[in-house]
């Protein structure tokens, strides 16, 4: 039902803050799930005690009110629910009073070689370690890790550490006041999660620092708000990762990769449960709990930013402009490209014909990897379908190209609008999935 306001009729919406490295974004969802109206916002770094740059999240949080009261106070909307989505291990330890006692430290910054390797001594060693936490050794990007430092280095500082949150969980306590750790947060490369007893690893509750981590709440988990004087459900937030391949679980039933292209292409495959092996987890693989619980397999390839760096070197030599290559169509006659395995960066630019044999030859370069990548993950399971979104789904050369290298496959572009924002709205929604809330175009090998 539509609450009249002044005479007008309010459009009910499920509201989702969107929390990106570079982006800060508040969506409106009508009850179709189409975006009625977006906000961003790129909120400028801060330093860290070390000069490390970091997230400002002073700067995070006024955005967050101040965003959500210009929503409450407009004449057009009603929020019906609200819920967050934003990057992972990222961790915010408040004090007894609920404030952050630190920045919210970068999970690029270099990690101390002497206390990883004490860590991991203590703890069975890496490679045993990390096949039971479905975590490859990545230092801060661990975000147990982080926790474990300021142990360490700054026990002092641990004293006043009251409660650990991920950083969705912050955005969701900042308005629903309520303390909560999400299984997509610490189900991700944590170093937190014991995959194989499905429970917290040991070296939380041998360390003492179990009892600073928030308690586990459903993904789906709702708390009526009061806001001043604004009466709305909120969740407790998701990690981005899961958030966006809610829509795929929810409008597909038949086993699919997922194949996320961006900077990072990663592959996702939610329907393969098998234990990761030492050589997965040596070429880069993951596992990751989604919002119900259950695992989904992952790989990741640094593809966006090879494509990135390669592009230029093209654009350089033949004093082309990176918005031509966008879009070029796929030319059938390169196809043979694919017989040579040889990387684009050994490649002299003098060596190739044109510009469009040049950036064909990247691509072919590129799909090899990604084949490599996705068949990881792949392997053992019934999939036959894959999807890809993000940048690459719309390259033509290549979905061609893709379509070529899993000729057994069905492969598809997907595009949806949102897909992060989207997933973190479905979680916590009672309303109806609609059919069409994912375009499909199809790409054959023939």
């Amino acid at each position: 039902m539509h609450q009249v306001y002044n005479n007008q009729m309010k459009t009910p919406v499920t509201a989702v803050f969107d929390i990106g490295k570079t982006n800060k974004k508040l969506l409106l969802f009508d009850e179709q799930y189409r975006v009625v109206s977006e906000h961003a916002e790129n909120l400028p770094e801060t330093v860290d005690e070390d000069g490390f740059p970091c997230e400002d999240l002073e700067r995070l949080k006024n955005f967050v009110f101040k965003s959500l009261e210009q929503i409450l106070s407009n004449p057009n909307w009603e929020i019906r629910v609200l819920n967050f989505s934003s990057y992972g291990a990222s961790l915010v330890y408040l004090d007894e009073n609920g404030k952050p006692l630190t920045p919210l430290y970068n999970y690029l910054k270099p990690y101390p070689e002497k206390l990883l390797e004490q860590f991991y001594s203590d703890y069975g060693g890496k490679e045993a370690f990390a096949a039971k936490t479905a975590s490859p050794v990545l230092g801060s990007l661990n975000s147990g890790m982080q926790l474990y430092r300021i142990k360490y280095e700054r026990p002092e500082l641990l004293e006043k550490i009251k409660t650990v949150l991920h950083l969705p969980q912050y955005l969701s306590y900042l308005i629903t006041g309520k303390l909560c750790s999400d299984i997509t947060s610490i189900g991700c490369h944590t170093n937190l999660w014991n995959f194989e007893k499905n429970e917290y690893h040991e070296w939380l509750s041998k360390e003492n620092l179990l009892d600073k981590l928030a308690p586990l709440a459903a993904s789906n988990s709702i708390f009526r708000v009061r806001y001043k004087d604004h009466h709305f459900d909120s969740g407790i937030g998701l990690h981005d990762s899961s958030s966006a391949l809610i829509p795929y679980l929810l409008s597909f039933k038949e086993p699919f990769v997922l194949i996320s292209t961006g900077t990072w292409c990663i592959s996702l495959n939610p329907f393969n449960s098998s234990p990761l092996t030492a050589d997965e987890l040596n070429s880069d693989c993951l596992c990751y709990l989604q919002y119900n619980t259950k695992p989904v397999k992952a790989s990741r390839l640094f593809a966006g930013h090879y494509h990135e760096q390669q592009l230029n070197r093209i654009t350089a030599y033949y004093g082309t402009p990176a918005s031509k290559y966008q879009e070029m169509a796929f030319e059938r006659n390169y196809l043979n490209l694919l017989d040579d395995e040889q990387s684009f960066s050994d490649i002299e630019m003098d060596n190739c014909s044109s510009d469009r044999e040049a950036y064909h030859r990247l691509i072919a370069d590129i799909i090899h990897q990604q084949k490599r990548s996705t068949e990881l993950i792949i392997k053992g399971s019934e999939v036959k379908r894959i999807f890809v979104d993000g940048g690459f789904s719309k390259n033509p050369i290549y979905m061609n190209l893709l379509a070529n290298v899993f000729p057994e496959m069905e492969i598809f572009a997907a595009s949806m609008a949102q897909a992060t924002a989207l997933g973190s709205a479905l979680v916590i929604s009672s309303l109806p999935v609609p059919n069409d809330l994912i375009e499909l175009k199809y790409y054959s090998a023939k």
